[in-house]
């Protein structure tokens, strides 16, 4: 049986197909990014799955394409926990923007993602090319939720924020001082948590105040993610993850002023991994 999985710093989507590439289950765990998560916490977030821990011993393969996987060292650490619970299988750990490829195209073309953080490649139509490496969130993830979700946090306390809008991000969240610095300094998965504040972008009503600030961010994305590869203005650019779903539009105007071709945007990946592993079955068969 083949084990899938999409982990992002949120959340994790894991699809197991039989040898025939039929479906088994589809399921969710917490995030699994060992860029800012300890070993002990990634262990327990995989156990805590009823529906793989009662798979695991029947697994011959497992990918797994993940947020903070971009380094030989994380790599290496994620595989040797898979290992250690997956004990009959071959194990392939890949970074995000492979599961981002996968989903979105076969052709040349350049692949960004934004959802809890995000990146970009370029895939030539065989290989992935990552150029700059990410830096995470604090030092990078242009236009990813975490950025918004500090953008709207410093506006609001920089009272830059409209008065009728921080009434309502007031109401929604808790915005004590002592409670966001605990989370962002003190608890697990910092970049969640910050990210879970853009949500309140995407749940208002869009005015120019959000507008503004997609804006800004996108824009901030295209400049440093899309433009510095000269192929952009060659081939399409895709998109994938929540930010990128919900503000396509934003994405859409952004392209158009640089001059930028618009391929696919889609929520998530994991439904194109299923057909492209899927593909990889049938041509093993052959």
């Amino acid at each position: 049986m083949i084990l899938i999985a999409d982990g992002g710093s949120t959340k994790a989507d894991w699809i197991l197909l039989d040898k025939e590439g039929n479906q088994v289950f589809k399921t969710r765990t917490e995030g699994l990014n060992p860029e800012i998560l300890s070993a002990d916490l990634l262990k327990v977030r995989i156990q805590a799955n009823e529906e793989i821990t009662s798979h695991k011993d029947k697994v011959t393969e497992v990918y797994f394409y993940g947020a903070g996987c971009g380094t030989k060292r994380l790599t290496s650490l994620l595989k040797s926990i898979f290992e250690s619970f997956f004990k009959n299988a071959e194990i392939v750990v890949k970074e995000d923007t492979f599961a981002a490829v996968y989903a979105v195209t076969t052709k040349p073309g350049i692949v960004c993602i934004l959802g809890t953080g995000s990146n970009s490649c370029y895939f030539d139509g065989k290989n992935v090319d990552v150029r700059v490496p990410s830096l995470g969130y604090i030092l990078m993830d242009e236009a990813s939720g975490n950025y918004f979700g500090k953008k709207l946090i410093r506006d609001y306390y920089y009272d830059k924020m409209p008065k009728s809008i921080a009434k309502l991000f007031e109401k929604q969240f808790d915005l004590d001082a002592d409670v966001i610095k605990r989370n962002i300094y003190k608890e697990e998965n910092p970049n969640a948590y910050l990210a879970h504040f853009a949500e309140f972008i995407f749940k208002n009503d869009r005015t120019p105040y959000f507008n503004k600030v997609l804006q800004k961010g996108i824009k901030e994305f295209f400049v440093n993610r899309i433009l510095p590869y000269t192929e952009s203005t060659q081939v399409p650019v895709h998109f994938v993850g929540s930010i990128a779903f919900f503000s396509q539009d934003i994405i859409n105007d952004v392209a158009r002023y640089y001059m930028v071709e618009i391929g696919k945007i889609i929520r998530r990946p994991i439904d194109g991994l299923i057909e492209y592993h899927r593909e990889k079955i049938k041509l093993e068969k052959i």
